[in-house]
């Protein structure tokens, strides 16, 4: 049976971990990454082993999940959805392997960050991908998908536009949290955060909608 885990989230997969090799080898052992700075000093610190576990494993996670979710599809919901989950699966980890990189950079004393960096891209992809879904059209193969059915074209419009304007509104905090630069940690927590709003607000809206009829 097809899978949503590709040969390319496996390379990804093994790139994180690479990144992580590559960091223990250069890295000194006791060093800890400044995840947020207060003035001059660091104020939250990542351990060097806790913070590169944390990527390979929120990847194998991800991979875990979506390989579950598309044994759990039926052929017909696959393909009607495979164009959607499987850049979604590839979007989640790319950014992992951005942060592995961002810590690799970080520890070794380079001026490149690439956490700002990724931020940045996610901000931009976030952008556009808010403009798609909230001017989508009702279609078998377009727009969100849903693990239950949307009721009506109504219903559809709401669920897209809210998506989008989360989109949009992700995009926008993530895009101002990368320009003050408070530090790679909240960098995280703000990218994850734009990464699952938009859906899981769909996903409530629609439940909303669908229990009101």
């Amino acid at each position: 049976m097809p899978s949503l885990v590709s040969r390319f989230h496996l390379l990804l997969f093994g790139v994180t971990l690479a990144i992580a090799g590559v960091a223990l080898l250069h890295i000194p052992a006791g060093y800890a990454f400044p995840a947020h700075w207060q003035g001059s000093a660091a104020d939250w610190l990542w351990p060097r082993e806790v913070a590169l576990s944390v990527a390979p494993l929120v990847q194998f996670a991800l991979m875990a999940a979506f390989f579950l979710l598309g044994r759990a599809l039926t052929q017909n919901h696959l393909a009607k959805t495979r164009h959607i989950l499987d850049p979604a699966l590839t979007l989640l980890l790319a950014v992992a392997a951005s942060c592995q990189l961002g810590l690799l950079l970080n520890g070794i004393g380079s001026d490149f960050d690439m956490f700002r960096i990724t931020a940045f891209v996610l901000a931009t992809v976030l952008l556009v991908l808010a403009a798609v879904i909230f001017e989508a059209e009702r279609h078998s193969y377009a727009g969100l998908r849903m693990p239950w059915p949307i009721p009506s074209d109504r219903a559809w419009m709401i669920v897209h536009r809210s998506a989008g304007l989360a989109c949009g509104v992700a995009a926008a905090g993530l895009a101002w949290l990368a320009w003050i630069d408070p530090g790679p940690g909240l960098l995280v927590i703000g990218m994850a955060l734009a990464l699952f709003m938009p859906p899981v607000i769909a996903g409530l809206i629609s439940q909303i909608i669908g229990k009101r009829r």
